[in-house]
């Protein structure tokens, strides 16, 4: 009996580290990481330890005869990941161990008198935690963590939609962490705006590091896009997941069409959220608010609008497998366009288009108002790109533009999905081609002991576990710098610093 990897997989690759017969891949170390969607169990090398499943930090991992309902699916998709020869990492059977050893590596060495760093993280969602995990593990700092909100956990908290609640438990990973006895947690204190400056970082620390992410959405740049009814995707999840920013009437769902833009993760976060029966998120970690809310929600629909295909889809192919087994909604293609059904159609079997060979398709008439009886459904319209967001006091409908011509989809609600950028931090250079921090390899240019990870040092591309490779690198920056003797001295104690933030934190 081989494990499998489901859909919660967050590619952070711990269950790589402690599988006895590298059987998981893609690992860290192969060209292929962080370009797949999930790593893979290969089954015919699995020998059902189940160490992987131990190590994983969002419960994605389960034997193959657990697997029920739509989860079977997975126990295909692992296996077929091997089916390539390209994907098959030689298995030499000589010696007691299934595949032979490399030679030892070691990345970093620090010197034995290396003492404590002083090292301030902006910043607790996972990019900032997996950094604060590597220095507390791994040297003696003493770690500051800053984050402007009153609660710890950043886009895990706030960003990941609560009937996900296995992916949340990525941020119990990190729990223990903020009671470290080398750590001091700064809640609800700004860097820069009237909280504490760069500079001010700088001269009480050896070192520090931001992990402030890519907190803004980016625009449609049509007309009407500002008009009220018209916000970021991410808003409505925040909402759901009570973030303080968020008033808790920001959203009325009186509409029966929501029109989301954007065909991404995000986008089918919102979809399934708005058609979900609120029974069953009621046991969810969603905000009293929303689900008051959502109860009393009169949506019948939602189109997800994508401007390509269905074979060039943002989404993934787990979050799509999970749309087709959400219960009491329908999923539906829009056949509005010859070409979509010929893309289905001629998908092969890992293509993520081919997952929507056996859904309905139906060429709606927009005309009309969705039916009032039957399920509520999810309506996945491709190669249609947003033309206006129409109305006058709030949002009436939204104009589409495909190859079958102008469209107007009456909607009262339009929720944009087409990614984040990050935002100028005072202190920082800014690079707002890429809405990054310029950084090599974490090091953030023109700024000695300054250093970024996650989004805005990457831009915003890759999951939750695409921050523990990229903080490795920016903390074997830090490291290096450090032994180098390239780190600024401070000027100011670790006590001077706290009075500093008890005056300026809220």
């Amino acid at each position: 009996m081989a494990f499998a990897i489901t859909q919660t997989c967050c590619s952070d690759a711990t269950c790589v580290s402690v599988c006895p017969v590298n059987c998981i891949h893609p690992t860290p170390e192969e060209r292929a990481f962080g370009s797949t969607e999930m790593l893979h169990i290969d089954p015919k090398s699995c020998i059902d330890c189940g160490a992987c499943a131990d190590a994983c930090p969002v419960d994605a991992i389960f034997p193959v005869e657990r697997l029920t309902g739509g989860q079977r699916e997975y126990a295909r998709i692992n296996a077929a990941y091997y089916e390539g020869e390209e994907h098959r990492p030689e298995q030499p059977v000589r010696g007691p161990v299934f595949h032979d050893w490399g030679a030892p590596s070691f990345d970093r060495v620090l010197p034995p008198d290396f003492g404590p760093l002083r090292v301030a993280v902006v910043g607790t969602g996972p990019a900032g935690m997996y950094a604060a995990r590597d220095l507390l593990l791994h040297t003696p700092a003493e770690v500051t963590l800053i984050d402007r909100l009153p609660v710890a956990g950043g886009l895990v908290r706030y960003g990941v939609a609560p009937d996900h609640p296995s992916t949340k438990k990525a941020g119990e990973s990190f729990a223990r962490f903020l009671t470290h006895p080398r750590v001091r947690l700064c809640l609800g204190l700004k860097v820069g705006d009237g909280g504490v400056s760069a500079d001010e970082l700088a001269a009480h620390h050896d070192a520090v590091i931001y992990a402030v992410g890519a907190p803004e959405a980016r625009r449609l740049g049509v007309p009407g896009e500002d008009r009220p009814g018209s916000v970021a995707a991410t808003e409505f999840v925040a909402w759901c997941n009570g973030h303080p920013d968020v008033a808790s009437d920001a959203f009325g769902l009186s509409a029966d069409r929501v029109v989301v833009v954007g065909n991404g993760n995000v986008a089918l976060d919102a979809a399934r959220l708005l058609v979900s029966d609120p029974a069953t998120l009621a046991g969810t970690p969603i905000a009293a608010h929303a689900l008051a809310e959502l109860r009393r929600s009169k949506v019948r629909e939602v189109v997800v609008l994508g401007r390509r295909g269905p074979e060039h889809a943002a989404y993934t192919r787990t979050e799509l497998l999970a749309l087709k087994h959400l219960s009491g909604a329908e999923l539906l293609v829009d056949d509005h366009d010859p070409a979509v059904g010929a893309a289905i159609d001629g998908a092969a079997a890992p293509d993520k288009a081919a997952v929507l060979k056996d859904v309905r398709r139906e060429a709606v008439d927009w005309s009309l108002p969705p039916a009032a009886d039957g399920p509520r459904r999810i309506v996945l319209r491709f190669r249609s790109a947003p033309a206006e967001v129409c109305g006058e006091a709030s949002v009436r409908a939204v104009r589409v533009t495909g190859a079958a011509g102008e469209t107007e989809m009456t909607a009262g609600l339009a929720l944009r999905a087409v990614g984040h950028r990050g935002t100028p931090l005072d202190g920082l250079p800014f690079d707002d081609s890429t809405g990054t921090v310029p950084n090599d390899r974490g090091r953030v240019t023109g700024r000695p002991g300054a250093y970024v990870v996650g989004w805005v040092k990457r831009g915003a591309s890759g999951g939750i576990g695409a921050n523990r490779v990229c903080a490795t690198e920016t903390v074997g920056s830090l490291l290096d710098d450090a032994v180098s003797g390239r780190l600024p001295a401070p000027t100011g104690s670790a006590r001077a610093f706290r009075r500093l933030a008890r005056r300026r934190g809220r």
